[in-house]
């Protein structure tokens, strides 16, 4: 199960619930009949829009506040596998390495101009194409070569 963000209210009295979400790929998963999952409970989207902030969504079957309303505060997941595209979150599952040395990615900090990773040493490195030598999918590991000062 993959974290995609978290149900922080409802919107209204027919059960559309506002999520607060930064996943990379919005546009894969907020989409009529995908599949989420609440609590302990497999969901289907039935419609998606943007308001602010939020991704509202309304789900199959929901059809009154008080049906989704015990779950408001509670995280909301998609099973990986219903994606068959590389995504950002995949990252967090691999090593970047830099002159044969293998540094795990801890964090993933999105900004205006690109995406940051943060290595267990907290060290910061940009995730730009500039610098990413290989990607290596079957071993999960990003060769980078990078500006001496930056790591």
């Amino acid at each position: 199960m993959l974290k995609i963000g978290k149900y922080v209210n409802t919107h209204g009295i027919k059960g559309e619930i506002r999520i607060l979400s930064d996943f990379s790929r919005k546009d894969l998963i907020f989409v009529p009949n995908f599949k989420i999952y609440i609590g302990d409970k497999e969901y289907i989207i039935k419609n998606y829009r943007k308001h602010k902030n939020y991704d509202m969504i309304t789900l199959d079957g929901i059809n009154n506040i008080n049906d989704i309303v015990d779950l408001k505060g509670s995280n909301v997941y998609i099973n990986r596998n219903d994606i068959n595209e590389f995504i950002d979150e995949d990252l967090y599952n691999y090593k970047v390495v830099y002159k044969e040395k293998e540094y795990d990615i801890i964090d993933i900090l999105v900004t205006k101009s690109n995406k940051i990773l943060v290595l267990n040493d907290n060290k910061m490195v940009p995730y730009v194409t500039d610098f990413i030598v290989k990607l290596d999918i079957d071993n999960k590991k990003i060769y980078m070569n990078l500006p001496d000062n930056m790591l």
